[in-house]
């Protein structure tokens, strides 16, 4: 039941550039380093798997205000609409919430000092991490790195 509910769900979200019908949301989950270096430029291939950032003020989703969506680079499930991103003045792409069901939070002992670290739910690739001074009504800031985002113009 599991994989046709999954089967029916890429029909209605079919990523652009990859065939939603014959890859079911489980099947990113099972791809390997190689393969995923096939779909992903080496920048996006460092941040969504290997858990690197991108220089700060790189992006030019910094810049991005059209309406639209920010969706995973790694698989392309929408993870943030367009009215939820601020200038956060940090150099990487802002948001104080993030779409139903989008994101996966684990706690990330990097720099010592736990952070809360968020991936994409589909494909399990890494955005960036959440922090509690975000502006209202949610109060927080998740930064993004922009190489781990396609931006989705609204038609």
């Amino acid at each position: 039941m599991i994989g046709f509910l999954n089967t029916l769900i890429g029909f209605i979200i079919k990523p652009k550039g990859i065939n939603a019908a014959s890859e079911p949301m489980d099947d990113f989950m099972s791809l390997n380093n190689s393969e995923w270096k096939k779909r992903l430029s080496d920048e996006a291939y460092n941040v969504l798997r290997k858990e690197g950032t991108e220089r700060p003020f790189s992006s030019s989703y910094n810049e991005e205000k059209r309406k639209g969506t920010f969706d995973c680079a790694g698989c392309n499930l929408p993870l943030f609409a367009s009215t939820t991103k601020f200038d956060s003045g940090t150099g990487w792409p802002s948001f104080w919430d993030h779409l139903p069901n989008a994101i996966d939070t684990k706690t990330d002992f990097k720099l010592i000092v736990p952070r809360t670290e968020y991936h994409c739910h589909r494909c399990g690739g890494h955005q960036g991490h959440v922090f509690n001074d975000g502006p209202r009504p949610t109060g927080k800031r998740y930064c993004n790195n922009g190489v781990a985002l396609i931006f989705r113009v609204e038609t």
